[in-house]
């Protein structure tokens, strides 16, 4: 799998903490130095077909046409893309105009994983949206139209400036497009966000975490009601649309990832990429592939494997975690669950352990207490 990291976008949202550049200058510039990164990384995954391959950002619908099947066709000339591979683009509503959905199609673009965030459009001033919510509800037609099939939404729960009522509004108001799948997240302060910084001066209120609480109640309460069933943490789909990509990050396949403060991963350890798009550049220059390299010894893929299957409602496949790390450490989770874990968050099988839609919202909780110090 392969993961792209386009860095560019035109502003900053309030609450992103990813890594990214408020302007489009050296677009030009980082585009070489991505195909460079391309062919200088060509073995890390040793021949193994590609069957994902996902544009992130930032803002990838930020590229052209023509800049996207540069990309593609250098890709495809040096690593093993099947055929049905599944190919997703981060994009943002006002790129989506039908000319462009329409270019997205005809290069193979097959998945749109799109950032509504919200159909309110005092929720999306606030957010720091370029979009409105109609532009959000045109781009999602202009892709069907397209014919791509495979769309799917981002929206945020937990903000303030909107109520229960108009949460709910938003999950209706979404479950009426022609989506696939729909991702949903709360809002968090992440430590590089302008949210954060505005928490730590006191301009605007931390986040209410029983809002947020009660609005994901709310939404996997609707759910359960809808043709998009509950497969992750954050994640929702109709049968066989689940997102491909991520699901093969949570079963810890090996992934390459380009760009700058892109990770990669090859079963044994994982390196990664500066955030800074300057210091990547002249990594690229130099021809030096990591900013960093971490080597994952036994304990922390151990408790990676807990983390990441925890989140999935697949749960932890307990025969085969035995067989990886040991029946001690099997022994001790189970002994863990038995008497910390409320019994309503989880269910316990002689091959899986899983957490009900109940004890998905407590995962990282209870996945941290879980780990092996």
């Amino acid at each position: 799998m392969l993961y792209l990291h386009i860095p560019f976008c035109l502003s900053k949202c309030i609450y992103c903490g990813f890594y990214s550049v408020a302007n489009t200058r050296q677009k030009a510039v980082y585009l070489d130095a991505l195909g460079r990164e391309i062919r200088l990384r060509s073995r890390y995954l040793a021949g193994t077909p590609v069957r994902t391959l996902y544009f992130g950002g930032g803002t990838p619908s930020l590229l052209s046409g023509e800049e996207l099947a540069g990309i593609l066709q250098t890709l495809r000339n040096t690593f093993q893309i099947t055929p049905d591979a599944e190919i997703t683009l981060e994009a943002n509503p006002e790129q989506l105009t039908p000319e462009y959905c329409r270019t997205l199609h005809d290069l193979g673009i097959n998945r749109l994983s799109v950032g509504v965030q919200s159909f309110q459009d005092p929720v999306l001033r606030f957010m720091g949206r370029r979009h409105t919510a109609n532009q959000a509800l045109e781009a999602i037609r202009n892709a069907a139209a397209a014919g791509i099939d495979n769309i799917s939404i981002d929206l945020i729960f937990g903000v303030s400036e909107r109520s229960d009522d108009q949460w709910a509004e938003d999950m209706e108001t979404a479950l009426s497009l022609p989506i696939r799948h729909l991702s949903c997240y709360a809002l968090t302060p992440e430590e590089n966000s302008i949210l954060y910084k505005q928490i730590q001066r006191h301009t605007h209120a931390p986040v209410d975490d029983d809002q947020a609480t009660r609005q994901y109640e709310q939404l996997c309460q609707r759910l359960q009601h809808s043709e998009l069933h509950h497969y992750e943490v954050s994640n929702f789909a109709r049968e066989g649309f689940e997102s491909r990509h991520n699901s093969a990050y949570w079963d810890h396949t090996p992934y390459l990832g380009l760009g700058p403060s892109a990770h990669s991963f090859d079963g044994k350890s994982r390196q990664w990429n500066p955030a800074n798009l300057s210091q990547y550049l002249h990594n690229i220059e130099e021809g030096r592939l990591y900013e960093e390299r971490e080597m994952l010894d036994e304990k922390a893929l151990y408790n990676e494997t807990l983390l990441l299957s925890l989140r999935t409602r697949e749960g932890l496949d307990i025969n085969a975690l035995r067989d990886r790390f040991g029946t001690s450490r099997v022994d001790t989770l189970l002994e863990y669950f038995h008497s910390h874990v409320p019994q309503a968050h989880y269910t316990e099988t002689e091959s899986r352990l899983r957490l009900t839609e109940a004890g998905l919202w407590f995962a990282d909780g209870i996945a941290g207490d879980a780990f092996e110090i």
